[in-house]
Parts: C-alpha cells; structure tokens; sequence
C-alpha cells in the first residue's frame, strides 16, 4: 500500500506531502477566511442560536456584518495590530462575530474557558495581557461580571473605557453581553454604538494589513508545571485546519451541525467552526451541554452532523426523551457511536478518528480523512498532513529511531506554533526545530503514524487537558491531607479518568466527599477528581528524590479501581 508520504530510508522520519500541492485551501487569514465564506455561500445559513429570549439566525452575509460591527468597535477602542482581545463566552452568536470581528481589526482572539473559577480567570487575565474583554455574564452558576469586578477592583470607580490597574495593566475594557451594574464594564450594544463613526473602508485597511504569518490567536492549555500555558498560533496555521476540515470530514455542502463543546479550546474551534463553514453548513449553537435540550435542537433544526465527544454521547442515549425525537437527518454519525444506534438514524459513514495532534500544532498533525476503509487505517492514527513532517526519537538522547521502533513524536510543520507566551521558541523546540510533543508512538512501514499514549503525566479527560500539578497543589491544602498525587486512569466514556491518590495525615479523618468539596472551590468541575483514593504512605513507590512513580502509583489505582466494580 502507497501513501503520499516519503520515508527516510531506514528512519522514523515520515513527511507529508508538499504544502503546495494541497487543494482545497483558501484565505489564510481569518478575516481572509470569513471573506471567501461570504462571496461563496452568502445567503446560506450560517448559524443559528435558541434562547429564551428566542430564535436568532445569521446568514454568512449577516456574520459578516456583525463582526464587521464589532471590528469597528474594538477600534474605537484603541485595538491596535497584535492587540489581544479576550473573549469569555459559551458557543453562541456573539463569540463567532468577537471572533471574527477581531481578525478584521487586526487583533489577536484569546479564547478563555467559561469553566473558569475565579482564580483560574485571575490567572488567564495576567497572562494574556489582553486589553479589551468581552465576556459572557452568566454561565450556569457563574456571574463573570461580578468575578472580574472583584479581580479588578478599579472597575467600580472607572468609566467604560478607562480601566487602570497595577494588577491588570493592559486592560482597558471589560465589555458586557448584558447590561450591567458593575461601575466600568460596558453593555455590548452600548460598546457596539461607539464604532458607528468608524467607516468598513478603514476595517478593510486594517484587515488588509494582517498577513497569515501574523499571529491570530493565543488559546490556553494545561501544562505540566500546573500552570495554563498559553500557545500562540499564527493567522496561517488556524486557517489552514478550518479548511482541511472540509476534507476530513467530507459532509455534503449546507448540512447543519451541532456543538456544545466550547471553542475556547482549539479542538473545538477546528472541528465545530471549520467543520461547519468550510462545507458552507449551518452551526447550530448551545451554550452548554444539556442532553435533552439538545436533542431537542437537533431534531428541530434537522442537524446532519454532531461534533462531541464520547461521554457526550453516553448522555444523549440516556436522556429522557432518547427515543421521542426523529434524528433521521443526522447522516453524518460514525457507526461505532451509541448515537448511531437510534432506531430513526441509517448512516454507513466513519468518523476522522485515525487522527493525531494537540494545541502546539492547533490541532492535527496526522489523519486519515473520514470514510477511510478500516484495512487502511490499520489502527493507526493517520499519515502526516501536507507540510509536516514527524518523527520518532529516543526520549533520553533526542536520537532518530529505526523505522518502526518505539519512541517521542516529535513534530513540525505549517500549523506548529508561534511559541508559548513568556518563554523563548528555541527553549520549546529541539535543535532541528522539532516540537517534542511528550506522547510515545512509532511508525509502521507505509509511513502511518501509531500513537500509545503520553510519555508525561497530562490528563486527558472528556477532550480536555488537564495537569495533575494543578489539581495536586489545591489538594494538598485540605485539612487532612499528608500526600496526594492525581493520576490518569483509562476509561472507555472520558478516555482518561481524574483519579486523586491520597495519604491521610495521622490521626485525621478525611474522606472521598471531603476531598471533593475542598477541590470543587477553586478547581474547575472538570478538574476534580471523579474517584478519590486512600492509601498507607507505604503502599506508594518513591524515585531517589522522594517523588512518588506515577507508572507505578497508575498500575495500582486501576487496580483499586477494578477491585471495586468487582
């Protein structure tokens, strides 16, 4: 069997084929991008979002106009090129227009998780140094506004606009989709009004000037040190995934697709964006994953496609009204999905899973497109994309493997990163400018690439990323607690199960819920420890520095865990 690839004779070093040779790609800027979506599919629909306020629709042509109104504003506000503007929402209309709207002025999008506690968005503001905010008020039981009020104290003294803090130096507005109370922040139409005086001849100036090498967008993700690592990305390589998405999932032009998956995280924003417009389809958005709600949605706004994830798809088969809704128009559904299974849905088609990639590379560096035989696949995770190039190096020495030896994937290539803000690109890459990804895999002899899991400790759970250092630090400072070490035990609903180990000082009592409840007030939910377990300090192997051995900690607590379904 032949792929478009070529090997190094008798190396773990596979390249995909030459950038240049890639069809279906268009503008390489997002604005670019939105700008080829609307002299192509201008009167399709491009997204729809049900509230209780009601149903509100946007054609391509309208997403436009509405994010030119928000370039417009974030210029009247001093938005400058390479400005970072924050954008703090759930899937909904206002973010794709925040988003867009950002590009045209020539900022950068910085995308932050709505799971955020209040010490976690203290940390992403610091971070990102943005200096426009638009923000989502309330998530569930979230009140952003009230929480970035109390960060910034000199939001209740300030006037919109005008916000100057030591802390948060930067920033000098924080915009409302509500209206609100807290002194400085602006409501969105009030902020919306202010670029009225700004012509669309002087945002196409602007959106003329962003080049693909110009970075686009700076998104977070979970690094080992337990701090969010923030990953810039130029315009080149984001653009590049949306349009690929068109061929990895090969769905017919117009079909309407689904999310609650937030696209603060780069997966997210590839598959349910890129998915969705690069095939001139429809989003339809909800703003957190409710099953009954969405199936509700799916059925009445006749969804093709459905970009979620495997625990996601457990819920939708258990909701109550499972078996009361037509989803005969959901023709894009993996067959191997318990959704797939609904008595009204016939699909033969295969999802993109022989897939392979992470944030660094915004996204996949290796696939098979979607309705690949499984003979070719051969239970890999693809073939290198056009432009990349991995390889398999030894861990300790950075040395090139032998075709088919076990080893680091190291990657390259247009979509990899600018870098990871505050710390030099030569300190992240290796010396022939390779990113070490960490995760452990080995190539077969036609060039596909095998994935085995992470060399490292990162968790990946329900499609996030989540670092153990993080959740080890909060957890260490329950009462009670003497030791604790969080590890990622295998799961087949979440991929990887958030497990806390625990050693219980002497004398105390600490138990299962104690630990939670202690996580849940600064952790993330999808941060706490789904299972908490109890150990004699004994039972726990140690290295020569008194750290406890993850392997071996692992092999216990799945053990543990067995024994307890037993």
């Amino acid at each position: 069997m032949t792929f478009n690839v070529t090997i190094q004779p008798g190396k773990s070093i596979v390249k995909g084929e030459p950038l240049d040779q890639e069809a279906g790609v268009g503008s390489l800027t997002l604005g670019g991008y939105l700008k080829d979506l609307v002299d192509k599919y201008a009167n399709n629909e491009a997204a729809v979002f049900h509230s209780e306020d009601g149903v509100e629709r946007w054609t391509y042509r309208q997403m436009w106009d509405k994010s030119v109104a928000v370039a417009k504003a974030l210029l009247a506000s001093g938005v400058g090129k390479g400005t970072r503007v924050g954008i703090l929402m759930t899937n909904r209309l206002e973010f794709l227009s925040a988003t867009f709207g950002t590009s045209l002025a020539g900022g950068i999008a910085t995308t932050m998780s709505t799971f955020s506690t209040s010490a976690e968005l203290e940390t992403l503001l610091k971070n990102s140094c943005c200096s426009v905010l638009l923000l989502e008020p309330n998530v569930l039981k979230k009140n952003f506004s009230q929480m970035v009020a109390e960060l910034v104290p000199e939001i209740a003294s300030g006037a919109p606009g005008t916000i100057q803090s030591v802390d948060y130096p930067y920033l000098r507005s924080v915009v409302s989709l509500a209206d609100t109370n807290h002194g400085a922040i602006e409501s969105w139409n009030a902020w919306l009004d202010k670029g009225r005086s700004i012509s669309e001849e002087f945002v196409s100036a602007t959106a003329a000037l962003v080049e693909p090498s110009d970075p686009g967008f700076l998104f977070f993700s979970s690094g080992s040190t337990g701090k969010p690592k923030g990953i810039l990305s130029a315009h080149r390589g984001v653009c590049l995934q949306l349009w690929r998405c068109a061929h990895w999932l090969q769905l017919d032009e117009g079909t309407r697709c689904w999310s609650a998956n937030g696209f603060f995280w780069s997966g997210n924003f590839t598959f349910g964006i890129g998915g969705t417009f690069s095939s001139g389809g429809c989003m339809v958005l909800q703003r957190t994953f409710q099953p009954e709600e969405a199936l509700d949605l799916m059925e009445k706004e006749k969804v093709g496609y459905i970009f979620a994830w495997p625990h996601q798809w457990a819920q939708l088969v258990d909701a109550k009204n499972w078996l009361d809704v037509d989803l005969s128009s959901l023709k894009f559904i993996d067959t191997h999905s318990p959704v797939a299974q609904h008595p009204t849905i016939n699909s033969t088609w295969s999802d993109a899973t022989s897939a392979y990639g992470n944030t660094e590379t915004f996204t996949l560096v290796s696939a098979f497109p979607s309705g690949t035989a499984d003979e070719v696949r051969a239970g890999s995770h693809g073939i290198p994309l056009a432009g990349n190039t991995i390889r398999i190096v030894d861990p300790l020495t950075g040395e090139t493997v032998a075709l088919g030896e076990r080893g680091e994937i190291a990657v390259k290539g247009p979509t990899l990163m600018m870098g990871y803000i505050g710390i030099p690109l030569e300190e992240s890459l290796d010396d022939e400018g390779y990113l070490r990804t960490g995760d452990g895999g080995y190539f077969d002899e036609e060039g596909r690439l095998i994935w085995e899991g992470r060399l490292n400790d990162i968790i990946k759970t329900g499609g996030a990323n989540v670092s153990p250092v993080e959740i080890d630090a909060v957890i260490a400072q329950c009462p009670g607690v003497k030791i604790t070490k969080t590890v990622g035990i295998a799961d087949d609903l979440l991929g990887e199960l958030v497990v806390a180990c625990i050693v219980v000082a002497d004398g105390a009592t600490v138990t299962e819920a104690d630990v939670k409840a202690f996580a849940k007030q600064t952790l993330a939910s999808f941060k706490v420890p789904r299972k908490v377990l109890f150990f004699a300090e004994e039972e726990l192997e140690t290295t020569g520095s008194a750290k406890v051995k993850s392997s071996e900690l692992k092999k216990l607590a799945a053990e543990r865990l067995e024994a307890q379904s037993a």
